[in-house]
């Protein structure tokens, strides 16, 4: 995988759609691929278009420090946004947890912290 030359600037992530969006896509992006190749692709497909488009990456950590980490915030009652999947709920979160550790994951190797 092509690593991006990106200079990770935590306070431009404050902006990060503006400062950063194609590579918040191509985290989302490589997870995704990742996730569709280990597991039930309708659910993961289910959990990419109604929980995660509402989730909002962050970066934690002390300003102008790159010793931090990126947490993705889900949206409220993510099961409760599920639609036409079945899944129990036991099994969708974890499905999601790993999703999720995934996109932090990704995000850490896009802007070169991993």
């Amino acid at each position: 995988m092509a690593h991006t030359n990106t200079e990770f600037d935590p306070e431009k992530f404050e902006d990060k759609y503006a400062n950063y969006f194609p590579e918040l896509q191509q985290a989302y992006k490589n997870a995704f691929n990742r996730m569709n190749d280990q597991y039930d692709s309708e659910l993961v497909h289910a959990i990419d278009q109604q929980v995660l488009n509402e989730s909002e990456p962050f970066y934690v950590g002390n300003e102008n420090d790159t010793d931090g980490e990126f947490r993705v915030e889900l949206p409220e009652e993510p099961y409760g946004r599920l639609t036409g999947v079945v899944v129990e709920q036991e099994r969708f979160e974890e499905v999601l947890e790993i999703h999720v550790g995934e996109i932090e994951t990704e995000l850490e190797r896009v802007f070169g912290l991993a």
